[in-house]
C-alpha cells in the first residue's frame, strides 16, 4: 500500500508527459514545419469545383492496366535474396512482364520484380519507367517523347545532390497520363 501511491502518481506524470505532451509537441512540430507530409501527402485535384483525393504521394498504389506506369510489387518476404522460393518469385514476376509487353525484349530493370523493404514503396527507379515507355505510349496512342517528358516532370533527384537515387513518383505520372495533374 506504501508503494502504490507513488506508483500511481509515477504512472499519472509520465502519462501527462510521454501520451500527451510528447505527442502534442511532435504534432504540432509536424503540422507547422511539414504539414503535407504530417497530413499524408494526398494528392487532390479540383474537376468541376469537385474535390477527389487520388491517393498519398508516399504509399503505393497498385496499377497493372497497360496504359499506366505500372510500380514495384507489394508485399514483404523473408526469403533469402538468393534462395530458391525467392528466384521463383522473381522468374514468376519476369514472366508477368512479358505477358503484359510481350514486344519488349529490353532487360527488366530489378526493382520491377524484387518487392522494396517496405513493401509499399511509391517510387520506382528512372529505369523501370524508361522500361515501360514503349509500352504506355502503344496503350494511349502517344508519343514516346510525350511519355518521357512526363516522367521527366515526376522525377525527382538525389536528396541534397548526393543521398539517395533520383526517383520516379508512380501515382503522380498516372495522374499526369490521364491528364489529372
Amino acid at each position: 500500500m506504501k508503494l502504490l501511491k507513488p506508483a500511481l502518481m509515477c504512472f499519472g506524470i509520465m502519462t501527462i508527459l510521454c501520451g500527451v505532451l510528447y505527442t502534442a509537441a511532435v504534432t504540432g512540430t509536424a503540422q507547422l514545419i511539414f504539414p503535407n507530409q504530417a497530413n499524408g501527402s494526398i494528392i487532390t485535384v479540383t474537376l468541376k469545383s469537385t474535390q477527389k483525393e487520388y491517393g498519398s504521394t508516399l504509399i503505393a498504389q497498385k496499377f497493372t492496366k497497360p496504359e499506366y506506369l505500372i510500380g514495384r510489387p507489394s508485399g514483404t518476404t523473408n526469403l533469402s535474396p538468393v534462395g530458391e522460393k525467392q528466384k521463383a518469385l522473381v522468374q514468376e514476376r519476369i514472366d508477368w512482364w512479358h505477358a503484359l509487353d510481350p514486344d519488349n525484349r529490353a532487360d527488366i530493370p530489378m526493382d520491377l520484380v524484387t518487392a522494396s523493404g517496405s513493401g509499399v514503396d511509391p517510387n520506382i527507379s528512372p529505369a523501370a519507367a524508361e522500361y515501360q515507355v514503349g509500352r504506355i505510349a502503344r496503350a494511349r496512342n502517344m508519343e514516346e517523347e510525350d511519355v518521357r517528358h512526363i516522367i521527366r516532370t515526376h522525377t525527382c533527384g538525389r536528396f541534397l545532390g548526393f543521398i539517395g537515387e533520383p526517383a520516379v513518383n508512380v501515382l503522380k505520372v498516372n495522374l499526369a497520363l490521364d491528364g489529372l495533374l
